[in-house]
């Protein structure tokens, strides 16, 4: 495809990759069942949306980098679900706590060397959406979950910009 890429995609956690909030709907700690099921510390089980790992493979197997981007309080049990979930080997960075996501897209162009303009984000929230996108990163708000439809949407997009 000779179509403009995305060199880092930078995805919300909360309601992007999993439906809860992590810091108010589950409780930490979790553990990860013989049959691969995950649970939080109340015996509840907890679950990605169901096209997130293939979206992650996805662009894994383009070689594009991915990180997350994450305003919550609740760090220590994100990072856990990141790592139980086996999400953690897709991710190249990782900026996971409260605060703005400006300071978070910041961080993560430091790190990366990757220009804003250059990344392709994925988040549920309006506010978020508002406040990246000035920075001019390509933003989509995802409705119902991460899945593969919104992906080429959201690479669609990229490739417009």
């Amino acid at each position: 495809m000779g179509e403009r890429r995305p060199s880092l995609v930078v995805f919300d956690l909360d309601y992007t990759l999993w439906p809860f909030w992590v810091d108010t709907h589950v409780d930490p700690p979790f553990q990860k069942g013989s049959n691969g099921n995950v649970w939080d510390r109340n015996g509840q089980a907890v679950k990605l949306y169901s096209e997130v790992p293939a979206v992650l493979e996805r662009l894994h197997q383009e070689g594009i980098p991915m990180a997350a981007a994450s305003r919550t309080g609740e760090v220590q049990g994100a990072n856990q679900l990141l790592d139980l979930f086996s999400l953690d080997r897709f991710l190249r960075y990782k900026e996971i706590y409260p605060g703005s996501k400006v300071t978070h897209f910041q961080r993560l162009s430091q790190k990366s060397r990757v220009p804003l303009s250059q990344m392709l984000f994925f988040d549920d929230e309006d506010r978020n959406i508002r406040d990246v996108s000035k920075l001019g990163v390509t933003c989509i708000r995802v409705r119902n979950g991460m899945n593969l439809s919104l992906l080429k949407t959201g690479l669609e997009a990229f490739a417009r910009s």
